[in-house]
């Protein structure tokens, strides 16, 4: 059952034959290895493979494909193509043709490998009594203690209210919250504790859980640290208190992914108005995504050729140039968006979404035209929680879905997005020989150390020293 003698349907008598013997006259194959090495032949014929050297390397791509297929399969794949081309076929272009590189490009990483090691090699965390559990998930972390859900729905209003009062933005908030209700399971289910009182220890063994079981990168400890040193602080009041664990120093940040001036007209390109419109702003005025969504008419000031940044991240407020190419084109968008907003109040409507504050500040604001947004919605919405209709601008996702296929169409080996053409300005203007702190005021860093980090993707970092490779 495990022998091929027979010629197959896709190869001549004798060149099989032939091929057989020597598989049987080499010395390295072992008697019950021969079948397959004879299989591996007749699929490479059967695929056509020996029309060409392309038609090999893609059969050999195709092999790959093979989901379980172990690195030494590979290798007895290459090994009786080889020897089928040099000593059977006698093709030319198989004795150029680097076989000990093929073989060599499929071996299989390791476990203990570099690469995989931190993945395959486990290592818990510790209990409360300091001793080490044993590697792998557990079945208590994925069971609701007894009660629950009561007391972590009754300490995320708490920390909600702490964060609301402390001024955080949006997306702290958003980013925090889950931390804490993660925080307060393990509590309850791994270390059977409660939740209404602080214990710095257990934060320790929380943190040590999400670095050695988890494996989440050094920024999210840091992350899921500030969240829980927020509960500390703000909702159980202890304003001071030392940790057993401190997450790792990973170095400066990562320099951020860049489209050259060519890439972003192409991928622009792609794009439709009004998302062709957002993108050329964000690019070329610097704009956050959000910041851009959230653009109001009374912003825009074509007289001076500037564009008015309000609560950007971190509730700063900066200017920004408005690019002079966009000029027209924004005003005869900004005309289409002002005969639909006449059309709105024609029916009793008309009204763009005000915080509830401004609202009552200024009651009859959200009718006037300077308070529309730039780039409303299609269509009306009604608040959520209030049910008060009113015109909103463009939703984040829309934008990002549009750019995502249009980069898909550009074709780009590289992953952008929507925030990467606020890299990209900031990169081109420090190109261009703009001083690092006029970039440093327009993208609305505290710190100059942020911008700094566009100097490493420049085209010619540093001194602009050329590569040696280019020297030969």
């Amino acid at each position: 059952m495990n022998t091929i003698s027979a010629s197959p349907d896709n190869a001549d008598g004798s060149d099989w034959q032939r091929f057989m013997n020597l598989l049987k006259g080499d010395p390295k194959i072992k008697t019950e290895a021969q079948p397959h090495y004879g299989r591996w032949a007749s699929d490479w014929l059967k695929a056509g493979g020996r029309a060409s050297e392309s038609a090999t390397r893609d059969y050999f791509d195709s092999l790959g494909r093979r989901r379980n297929l172990k690195d030494w399969q590979f290798g007895q794949a290459v090994f009786a193509v080889e020897l089928w081309t040099k000593k059977v076929a006698q093709l030319k272009w198989a004795h150029s043709f680097d076989w000990s590189g093929l073989a060599a490009q499929a071996v299989e990483l390791e476990d203990t490998h570099r690469t995989l090691y931190r993945e395959t090699q486990a290592v818990s965390s510790r209990t409360p009594n300091n001793q080490l559990r044993v590697p792998g998930p557990s079945s208590r972390d994925r069971i609701p203690a007894p009660g629950e859900k009561e007391a972590i729905a009754e300490l995320y209003i708490e920390s909600q209210k702490a964060i609301r009062l402390a001024g955080l933005a949006v997306a702290t908030e958003k980013t925090y919250l889950p931390w804490i209700v993660r925080f307060c399971r393990f509590r309850m289910r791994r270390l059977e504790q409660g939740i209404r009182e602080f214990n710095p220890e257990s934060l320790s063994l929380y943190l040590e859980y999400l670095a050695l079981e988890k494996q989440v990168a050094p920024s999210t400890q840091k992350q899921a640290l500030n969240a829980l040193v927020l509960l500390g602080k703000k909702v159980y009041g202890v304003e001071e208190f030392e940790l057993d664990f401190k997450p790792a120093w990973k170095g400066h940040r990562r320099p951020p992914t860049i489209m050259t001036r060519e890439e972003v007209k192409q991928v622009i390109g792609f794009l439709d108005d009004p998302w062709k419109l957002i993108s050329q702003i964000l690019y070329g005025s610097g704009l956050r995504q959000s910041e851009g969504l959230r653009l109001r008419v009374k912003d825009i000031d074509f007289g001076q050729g500037t564009i008015a940044v309000h609560d950007g991240k971190g509730g700063k407020h900066r200017t920004v140039p408005l690019p002079k190419a966009l000029e027209q084109r924004l005003q005869d968008h900004l005309q289409v968006v002002r005969e639909k907003h006449l059309a709105d109040l024609a029916i009793g409507l008309g009204e763009a979404h005000l915080a509830k504050s401004l609202r009552r500040k200024y009651p009859s604001a959200a009718k006037e035209w300077p308070w529309q947004f730039v780039f409303s919605s299609a269509k009306l919405c009604a608040h959520p929680r209030t049910g008060h209709v009113a015109r909103y601008h463009l939703h984040e996702k829309s934008l990002q879905r549009q750019f995502k296929a249009a980069t898909r169409r550009a074709t780009l080996p590289k992953r952008v997005t929507c925030h990467t053409l606020r890299h990209s300005f900031a990169t081109h203007l420090l190109e261009s020989g703009i001083d690092i702190r006029t970039v440093q005021d327009l993208m609305g860093h505290a710190d100059v150390s942020t911008t700094m980090i566009y100097l490493h993707v420049m085209k010619r970092p540093g001194a602009g020293a050329p590569s040696p490779l280019d020297l030969f």
